[in-house]
């Protein structure tokens, strides 16, 4: 058996050998060169010679793709290899710049293989250039010239319980369009049936300027008349956002920008609010390795992972002493970061300055609104304005993908969050309020994320402990990664169309499953107050993409 078995084995055998170029043709010594399964994930990895050649050995027959990563050029990307016996693969490494001037390429013939991909950045003559890996970086294709662009649109329909300003029921449509060139826009409009006027809606446009950055502006509107405050109803914020993105060399981007708020209640309103808010970073890259500094005047939203969104560009409003104020103060950090293909690292320090923080709380038995609160009529939500505070922390995570393309990661968090201790007896709102307090706390996050097998379920799972007292999270102006507590995500995908870029999905969310941290009061007049950082929400239902 064991000779039968040692020719067989030796004649399986194959490999991959090839050359990695500039855009000049001059061959690139020590590219990191990847042979990679069809999930993505890395098969074997090897660095170019002198030459810039690099040889895989050892193969088992079947397809590949190939992969090469060099400094100062964006990775390039060979699809659909079909490896045999000795198989050859030259890839060209290009800028970013390079690639936003290629010509067009030939129209494809009519039998040619469609592409794989659902989203692609590209030029002029529509042939499509980058795409986004999954859980990956930005990549040259260079594999087929491509199909005339498509507009791309999702609809989705929800059902979500658990949420401020949320009426239970949401309709979203969303539409993404490259125009022209490196132009993108995006829309999008939600609304809650029901409802007198329930909405958000956010239009964006960014215009890429190849190698030296980008320019990007966004409009965001938010209707919600199910939101009251005393003697007022219906709140209304927009906010217009505009930033632009600058790199000086390979080495160093800049990003500044501001977005101006402006709020107000529809009946009633006590004032209307209006602010700029600044902002800016800072990044020196070398290699898989980043420094950075940033500063921001206001804090994100709990959707801010999430840049379709509308309520991610919304800055958090709240009522203090009858008037309406934004949550807002100054952050300023200093972090490094290391990113590959297999880990990703990074610690910041950080300075706070809070104003108005929002504290939110369940509210039962409610008497008259107080002038210090909005109240949701629909979730049975309100908003407190918490005291000012000011301190300093640490941010430090970890990730590494697992085998079959999942992730975990690990994030520790060190800072000053508003508390609120137990109370033995009833008592009125202001003391209450009064009582919360700014103390040090420490968060620890365990995250899993990945891609099922065979089901191409999509998921993700976290748990993020903090002290049950903590009613305010540590680092708010930092975009949030995670939600407090115990949460789930998943997308599972009922009907793919042929080509891969629409079909129907099915969407569950849950935000503080075991219902944790939460901290009751309760009011002379007999209300209860139920403050929670994370209240437990549900959210299910189905998006359409075509």
């Amino acid at each position: 058996m064991a000779v039968v078995c040692a020719p067989l084995y030796g004649a399986m055998a194959a490999s991959v050998s090839g050359v990695v170029r500039d855009s000049t043709g001059e061959p690139q010594i020590g590219a990191v060169v990847q042979l990679l399964q069809p999930d993505l994930s890395v098969f074997a990895a090897a660095y170019t010679d002198s030459k810039g050649r690099f040889t895989f050995s050892g193969v088992i027959p079947g397809r590949y793709s190939v992969k090469a990563i060099a400094t100062s050029f964006l990775p390039s990307l060979r699809e659909n290899v079909r490896v045999r016996r000795s198989t050859v693969v030259n890839l060209t490494l290009n800028t970013l710049y390079e690639v936003m001037q290629w010509l067009p390429a030939q129209p494809k013939a009519a039998n040619a293989p469609k592409d794989d991909w659902a989203w692609t950045l590209r030029s002029a003559a529509n042939r499509p250039l980058l795409r986004w890996l999954e859980d990956g970086p930005l990549v040259v294709v260079t594999d087929g010239s491509g199909s005339q662009p498509r507009l791309k649109a999702r609809l989705m329909a929800t059902g979500q319980e658990g949420t401020f300003g949320e009426s239970g029921e949401r309709i979203t449509a969303s539409v993404m369009d490259t125009p022209q060139n490196s132009r993108a826009l995006l829309a999008r409009v939600d609304f809650a049936p029901g409802t007198d006027g329930g909405m958000e809606s956010m239009l964006g446009f960014r215009q890429d300027l190849g190698f030296a950055g980008s320019v990007q502006s966004l409009a965001a509107v938010a209707v919600h008349p199910e939101v009251d405050g005393s003697a007022s109803e219906g709140m209304d914020e927009a906010a217009v956002r505009s930033w632009e993105t600058i790199r000086l060399g390979d080495a160093l981007e800049a990003e500044v920008g501001s977005s101006q708020v402006v709020a107000g209640f529809s009946k009633g309103s006590p004032n209307t609010l209006v602010e700029a808010l600044p902002f800016a970073t800072v990044a020196w890259t070398s290699g898989a390795s980043s420094v950075h500094y940033g500063m921001t005047t206001f804090t994100s939203s709990p959707t801010a992972g999430d840049a379709s969104q509308a309520a991610g560009w919304l800055p958090p409003v709240v009522m203090r002493g009858g008037n309406l104020v934004i949550e807002k103060g100054l952050h300023q950090e200093i972090g490094w970061q290391r990113q590959t293909d297999a880990s990703d690292m990074s610690f910041l320090v950080f300075s706070d300055s809070v104003q108005n923080p929002v504290m939110e709380a369940a509210v039962e038995n409610r008497g008259p609104i107080a002038a210090n609160m909005l109240y949701d009529q629909t979730s049975g939500l309100g908003h407190f304005a918490g005291p000012d505070y000011s301190g300093s922390g640490v941010i430090g995570h970890v990730e590494h993908k697992l085998p079959g393309g999942q992730r975990v990661r690990f994030t520790y968090a060190n800072g000053s969050a508003l508390v609120m201790p137990a109370l033995p007896q009833a008592a009125p709102l202001g003391l209450l309020l009064a009582a919360a307090h700014p103390r040090r706390v420490q968060t620890y996050t365990l995250s899993l994320s990945g891609t099922l097998d065979g089901s191409g379920t999509r998921w993700s799972a976290t748990y993020r402990w903090q002290p049950a007292d903590s009613v305010s999270s540590v680092a708010p102006f930092a975009e949030s990664t995670s939600e407090p507590y115990f949460a789930l995500h998943v997308r599972q995908a009922i009907h793919k169309r042929a080509d891969g870029a629409g079909g129907i999905d099915a969407l569950l969310d849950v935000s503080n499953l075991l219902a944790q941290g939460y901290r009751p009061f309760v009011l002379p007049d007999g209300s209860t107050l139920i403050f929670a950082q994370g209240q437990r929400a549900i959210g299910a239902g189905l998006a359409f993409t075509f």
